[in-house]
């Protein structure tokens, strides 16, 4: 019995008791710290006591009344001010290995967000230059984010928004005809080995560039610079199995009419303004410490403008939610972007999400690493792949909270020992993986013999099993709060909980040992586990090897 299948029997329970009729709250399970207290327990009868008009203990007593004898339930308790301890029945509990291994990779898949369609924009880098280790961050938490929201039944389109318009861009352009011509970058340009390579490339691949007239030129370089280091981007972040359905160009937003016609929309809305000659919008009714301008006084539109006109375009497409993942020194965007979508006439606290990152730092044999072989001051994506592989270092800026800095060990994360979280997880579906081979070699067919799950009642079992079920409800919160770190944090209890049973519970025949019915049933809790184990790395973007 799932910990949903259980809630059910509760629910119903509830409306069998006449004290409580037409009084509803959300019924919850948890499994206790204390494995003495049962396999679950639910805290309803403490909700409902006071609206029921009985102490906790009393309104306890009459739900454990009706659960007791329900399929599936052994044995029902209360325990403390008024917790109902549930403990289910071997077969019960042990099914659930069964089931996992039929649905196989669409475990844990639930319909929570299912009809919503959503936008998850990250990174969105300016095509001037390799991606940090900012991006990195994202780059892993953003593509991980999106896996976990469409296992929650959401529809999610994964976008990058390219920033090829603007000041930085003509900066990249007159830098890259500076190195090619071997004169000196211009005061706040790109420096970098990145920026010479990329000069030289462009020269090999069109000398006559240099012959262009000085306002051509340096023009010619930016677009030719543009499509190399754009490109150069989509192969390092394929390489890193993070991939987008759109990479929507800020130019586009212009060239398409997208800004004139978020700035219409923004009209009718009531919230434009003309002062001082410039045009403005009223984002101090929404919360915003002030208003922004979307066209200064000489006519040139600002920041402000595109990001207006992208949030517009993005609803005009057919999202529901809009959610924007921005690093570190982004937080004045918060209140600014939450101020737009009212504006446009959404709801701040649904149409739009806005999630800030923190900063990223690598350690190597106690030293901070901050420079990079490719972009001298920068420290980049493919630094970090060289160093530690695609696995650790995904895995890793995946497992923690993302609004939290964090600090990387690159000696930790090339080690083969437990201290090392994702070697950790990885071994646990490699050794699974051994255990049903060694099982094949020795001719046994598990899936074809009777499976009986009422044999799983050993405690390491009864755990394994109980951390197995609560799979569903992982990626459940994990999709809610955005929260992908969840995913990891749980394929490690996972792990744990698996490590313990193996090493308490012999799986398969020794020697000339007979097989029996109990090695079929614990064959049955390794396929279950090791599919877990999988889907969850899966969720992560991190390869579950079968050997290691």
């Amino acid at each position: 019995m799932t910990p949903d299948a259980l809630t059910e029997v509760i629910s119903a329970a509830l409306t069998r008791v006449p004290e409580i009729e037409g009084i509803t709250a959300e019924v919850r399970v948890d499994r206790p710290k204390n494995r003495d207290h049962g396999d679950y327990s639910t805290n309803i009868a403490m909700v409902l006591a006071k609206r029921a008009g009985l102490a906790p203990r009393d309104l306890a007593a009459k739900v454990v009344e009706q659960l007791r004898g329900q399929a599936g339930i052994e044995a029902v308790e209360i325990a403390g001010p008024g917790f109902i301890n549930i403990t289910l029945a071997a077969d019960s509990a042990g099914a659930i290995a069964h089931s996992i291994v039929e649905q196989g990779a669409d475990y844990g898949t639930i319909d929570a967000l299912q009809g919503t369609a959503l936008n998850l924009e990250f990174i969105s880098a300016n095509p001037t230059g390799p991606l940090h280790l900012g991006h990195t961050r994202w780059a892993a938490v953003g593509d991980a984010m999106a896996r976990v929201l469409a296992a929650a039944g959401a529809e999610v389109t994964r976008e990058f928004y390219v920033n090829d318009r603007g000041v930085q861009m003509d900066k990249f352009g007159q830098s890259l005809e500076a190195s090619a011509r071997g004169v000196q970058v211009p005061d706040g340009g790109y420096q970098g080995d990145y920026i010479h390579d990329l000069a030289r490339t462009i020269v090999q691949d069109d000398p006559a560039i240099l012959e262009l007239p000085e306002d051509r030129r340096w023009v010619a370089f930016r677009e030719a610079g543009y499509a190399l280091q754009l490109q150069q981007q989509k192969d390092v972040l394929d390489n890193f199995r993070t991939h987008f359905d759109v990479w929507y160009s800020e130019r586009s937003l212009h060239e398409s009419g997208a800004v004139d016609r978020g700035m219409q929309k923004l009209r009718e809305e009531g919230h434009v303004f003309e002062q001082d000659g410039a045009v403005w919008l009223r984002t101090t009714d929404f919360d915003d410490d002030k208003d922004r301008v979307l066209i200064k006084a000489d006519g040139e539109l600002t920041y402000f403008a595109s990001d207006t006109a992208y949030y517009v375009n993005k609803r005009d497409r057919g999202f529901d939610v809009c959610v924007y993942l921005l690093g570190a020194d982004h937080h004045g965007y918060v209140n600014r972007l939450r101020a737009v979508a009212a504006c446009a006439g959404d709801d701040p606290d649904y149409n739009i999400e806005i999630l800030i990152g923190q900063l990223v730092k690598m350690f190597k044999g106690g030293q901070e690493v901050r420079l990079s072989k490719r972009a001298g001051a920068m420290v980049t994506l493919e630094d970090l792949v060289d160093e530690v592989g695609v696995d650790a270092a995904r895995y890793t800026l995946i497992r923690y909270p993302a609004d939290s800095p964090l600090t990387m060990d690159l000696d930790l994360l090339v080690q083969r020992t437990n201290d090392n979280p994702v070697y950790y997880v990885q071994y646990a579906h490699a050794r699974i993986s051994s255990v049903l081979r060694n099982a094949a070699d020795l001719g046994i067919d598990w899936r074809t013999a009777e499976f009986d799950p009422g044999l799983l009642e050993h405690e390491r079992e009864s755990a394994l099993l109980g951390v197995l079920a609560e799979f569903p409800r992982i990626i459940a919160t994990a999709a809610e709060l955005r929260e992908p770190h969840r995913v990891a944090r749980y394929l490690e209890e996972v792990a744990t909980a698996y490590h313990k049973f193996y090493d308490s519970c012999r799986v398969l025949p020794r020697n000339d040992e007979e097989l029996a019915p109990l090695h079929i049933a614990r064959l049955w809790l390794c396929a279950a586990s090791r599919q877990v184990v999988a889907n969850g790395l899966d969720l992560c973007g991190v390869q579950a090897p079968e050997r290691m």
